[in-house]
């Protein structure tokens, strides 16, 4: 394996290990290892183990600036939908089921009809923006509709063994997003990080192209703060106190996203008292949660379903190496998992090999008669009747 492979989140390879580039301003080696050890005693310690620690989120080498949102900032009209009649959504207290486990009262019978048309997929709908502090938040139209089925990529849903590959990371180096959006087919659904430059821009190309979007947001990982997900990171203490700004700065760096997953977070995803008022605030805004199955200790998917949020898991971490022999082999088990169960999910970082294996392989499982779909094809939506 080569260094060079790691240039997309901002890493080198370092006797088989990742690590962070240096800057002028690194400490260098020494900081470089406290880090590890942090981390390595709060896993004996807590016995809650990140599987993967790769700061790319702190790689981000600008500040936000405005004018990077500006492309989406212009509204247009009310995005027309794929199909001419409106779904039917039904509201209101006659239906106690809408509202059990802390439902918003919402029950959606036909949401392939909110779907935006491929012609307009790169503009934020209007009725879905709240305006904030922190930029233009997603949130649920007056009449129900939420930005988890309006901004949703297309999938067939004829049966069959389906496959949603998730490709994170995205927006922290202008080469490797740029290379992930040329490589990469329609069907993977993308991951964007709230510290990457140029979002705006990138948004637009990613939904022009057909991909459908997440949001990677940072969660308190085991070890915090010696071990760091980077700006804006939800912790424990903020999120069970209701105070979700560093979430609502995240949220607002970009739109025309289905919702978010997590990066890190072992110790977030597993405290109810910090996943209720994550997930409810979820639901609030119409977003579903991917969990990417780092922690063994998380509550995701309990706390989303009694939630009524949309949710989904990862099966497998595809590119745990940077070995093209390994990530083939995950992809291959990731096959394995959908044909024997219906559908897999997987997930993966925007690194040179990794994007080039994904895009070979799946090319060569879509002969095998394998489905590519977007992630919200595969989450559990309990407000889909």
């Amino acid at each position: 394996m080569h260094g060079e492979l790691y240039e997309p989140l901002g890493l080198d390879l370092d006797d088989g290990n990742l690590r962070r580039r240096p800057s002028a301003s690194a400490l260098g080696g020494l900081a470089a290892a406290a880090l590890v050890v942090a981390g390595s005693l709060a896993t004996a310690i807590l016995g809650q183990p990140e599987r993967r620690v790769t700061d790319y989120f702190a790689e981000a080498s600008q500040p936000f600036a405005a004018e990077q949102f500006a492309a989406t900032t212009v509204i247009a009209a009310p995005a027309p939908v794929t199909k001419s009649k409106l779904p039917i959504v039904i509201s209101g207290p006659d239906d106690p089921a809408l509202h059990e486990g802390g439902g918003l009262g919402f029950r959606i019978e036909d949401p392939v009809s909110y779907r935006q048309s491929p012609s307009v997929a790169h503009l934020p709908d209007p009725d879905l923006i709240e305006e904030s502090a922190y930029g233009p938040l997603p949130t649920r139209g007056a009449d129900g509709r939420r930005p988890f089925d309006v901004y949703a990529g297309s999938s067939s849903g004829t049966p069959g063994a389906r496959i949603a590959i998730v490709v994170g990371g995205l927006g922290i180096s202008q080469s490797g997003t740029l290379n992930a959006l040329n490589a990469l087919p329609a069907a993977v659904t993308l991951g964007f990080a709230p510290a990457g430059n140029s979002l705006g821009r990138w948004m637009q190309d990613a939904r022009r192209a057909g991909h459908e979007l997440l949001l990677q947001v940072p969660l308190e990982p085991v070890g915090y703060p010696q071990i760091d997900p980077g700006q804006n990171t939800v912790t424990v203490a903020d999120a069970a106190a209701g105070d979700l700004d560093a979430l609502h700065a995240s949220l607002g760096r970009i739109t025309n996203y289905v919702g978010i997953m997590n990066y890190m977070g072992g110790r977030f995803t597993g405290d109810p008292s910090a996943m209720e008022p994550l997930i409810a605030e979820l639901g609030r805004r119409g977003l579903m949660y991917l969990d990417d199955s780092s922690s063994l200790r998380s509550l995701a998917k309990d706390t989303a379903m009694l939630r009524n949020v949309p949710v989904a898991a990862s099966n497998v971490m595809i590119d745990e190496t940077q070995d093209p022999a390994d990530i083939r082999g995950q992809l291959d088990t990731l096959e394995r998992i959908a044909r024997a169960e219906g559908s897999a999910i997987g997930v993966a970082s925007a690194f040179d090999a990794s994007v080039a294996v994904i895009a070979e392989w799946t090319a060569e499982a879509s002969g095998r008669g394998i489905e590519f779909v977007p992630v919200s094809a595969l989450a559990v939506d309990t407000e889909r009747r």
